[in-house]
């Protein structure tokens, strides 16, 4: 890739330390015959009925929401500045993310790729995040009072709960305008409120509707759905991020190029890797994403040249010729041919 003169702005992952109680037996868990821990058994109950949360929770993984709260979404249902400054942060390569200076992760990244210990009592209930930059938690309180009515912003907000049946359902305010809701850039305002709706349906299974809804940067709420699964005979490990102090080589994109949009168009279209793998290349105002089907997830890419393209997720880059292009992705290669044009 020495011919992409691009510097990719650290993304500051922290590797957490190795402990020695990755492998310790959660006690006092259903079991299988095997010794596996019986995802199927009932719901557990606390003291007061209610469905106990408690336990360490993992996501689906990365590579969907996390990357982009919005792609369910389209281009109307985004405020026009928040789309622009969202462009811009792709275009700048991350350069000025949270997570490159050592800030918290935007809030769904935590319930999507980490892990999370719940911690229920009567009055409250406390989440801890491993996290990838730094391990952090909230607080959510559920002995009736209401949200602050004028909050001091925060990077996760102020978190109240209540049960609805066997759904506990959390109202989040008072978020700073610092934070991003996804790693490529979508921002919101202080306006900003999370609802989750958290449904232990058995022992090992758990789902979270999570809704969006902040009118100063997108013109509807809109929800996604996190499924969430017990993480048995694990534990937490601290996660401290140190690269603070390599923000002079946080540089971000050191070329980007704005092309015109009759060259953007001629790339427009259905690609195919191999038969029944296909790919789609659309235009979103100056900027090109790849989604390879069925996977919704669209990659922006930002022109490093006329020809060539880089994704500001993960740094793989994109050659196009006369009738396909080239896909890199660290030391893979793969080949795609155009096999449909854009519908006009």
């Amino acid at each position: 890739m020495n011919k992409i003169a691009v510097a990719l702005a650290v993304s500051a992952f922290c590797v957490p330390l190795s402990a020695q109680w990755l492998d310790y037996p959660t006690p006092g868990i259903p079991r299988l015959p095997n010794g596996k821990p019986n995802l199927a058994a009932p719901t557990p109950r606390a003291t007061d009925g209610k469905p106990d949360l408690s336990g360490i929770w993992k996501g689906p993984g990365g590579g969907g929401y996390d990357r982009n709260i919005a792609r369910d979404l389209s281009p109307r249902d985004i405020q026009p500045w928040a789309e622009a400054l969202y462009q811009q942060r792709v275009r700048d390569m991350g350069r000025d993310a949270p997570r490159a200076t050592c800030l918290p992760d935007p809030f769904p990244y935590y319930h999507i790729t980490d892990l999370a210990r719940f911690i229920q009592t009567p009055g409250l209930i406390a989440i801890l995040y491993q996290g990838s930059t730094n391990s952090i938690y909230r607080t959510i309180f559920t002995d009736g009072r209401e949200l602050p009515k004028d909050p001091n912003p925060t990077w996760l907000g102020y978190s109240v709960g209540h049960w609805e049946g066997d759904t506990l359902v959390v109202n989040t305010a008072g978020f700073n305008d610092k934070s991003w809701l996804d790693v490529e850039g979508h921002p919101h305002t202080e306006a900003l409120r999370i609802t989750e709706r958290y449904r232990r349906r058995d022992f090992g299974h758990m789902d979270l509707d999570m809704t969006i809804d902040d009118p100063k940067a997108f013109t509807r709420p809109f929800s996604l759905k996190i499924d969430q699964t017990f993480a048995a005979d694990t534990d937490l490990l601290e996660t401290i991020c140190e690269n603070d102090r390599s923000v002079p080589h946080m540089v971000g994109a050191t070329v980007s190029v704005k092309l015109a949009p009759q060259i953007l168009s001629k790339y427009a279209g259905t690609y195919e890797f191999a038969p029944g793998r296909q790919a789609v290349i659309s235009i979103e105002n100056d900027l090109l994403f790849l989604r390879e089907l069925p996977n919704p997830l669209k990659l922006p890419l930002v022109a490093n040249s006329e020809t060539i393209f880089v994704s500001r997720t993960n740094g793989d880059w994109v050659e196009f010729a006369r009738d396909g292009f080239t896909y890199h992705t660290g030391d893979r290669v793969r080949e795609a041919k155009r096999i449909a044009e854009p519908r006009p």
